[in-house]
């Protein structure tokens, strides 16, 4: 028997196991947050109320109780709200992964806060970025360029609003 007829035939059986989830509700529980790069970590099972992330598959923002899911993320900012006030860290992609028992566990390679980006250096690395992806160097060379320019773009586009 398939896995997913073992699945289905688990969920006929028994209903109330599995329940039925929605949209994630506010409610007056807190997330724990670790959100980790490879050389440090910046939130270590800390408690904040909702984390805003660019998942590949559209803006997203995560309360306690939220469904169960992992999401690639884009380049974007990351808000992380806490009862204080909030934090914007701009990440170059990674992975969320939303657990149960409200933590969520946040991947990255590069994340520095918003405010650390000088917008005319970051308009200057795009312009290079663009000029060398649409250049005459080898095939490597553009599409780590064109990668570069997107992160820039994405970057750019956080510092502006």
């Amino acid at each position: 028997m398939s896995s997913l007829r073992i699945l289905s035939s688990v969920a006929r059986r028994a209903p109330s196991v599995l329940g039925r989830r929605g949209y994630a509700e506010a409610v007056n529980d807190k997330l724990r947050l670790s959100f980790v790069l490879p050389h440090k970590a910046l939130f270590t099972a800390q408690e904040v109320v909702q984390v805003n992330i660019p998942a590949e598959s559209g803006d997203m923002g995560i309360l306690a109780n939220h469904v169960p899911s992992i999401e690639a993320l884009r380049p974007g900012v990351v808000e992380v709200i806490e009862q204080t006030g909030s934090q914007k860290i701009f990440v170059s992609g990674g992975f969320a992964t939303v657990h149960p028992n409200n933590k969520l566990t946040i991947n990255v390679i590069e994340a520095a806060p918003l405010e650390d980006f000088s917008a005319e250096a970051v308009r200057a690395n795009l312009a290079e970025a663009s000029k060398i992806a649409s250049g005459n160097g080898t095939e490597e060379e553009k599409t780590e360029a064109r990668i570069e320019a997107d992160v820039y773009e994405a970057l750019q586009h956080a510092l502006a609003k």
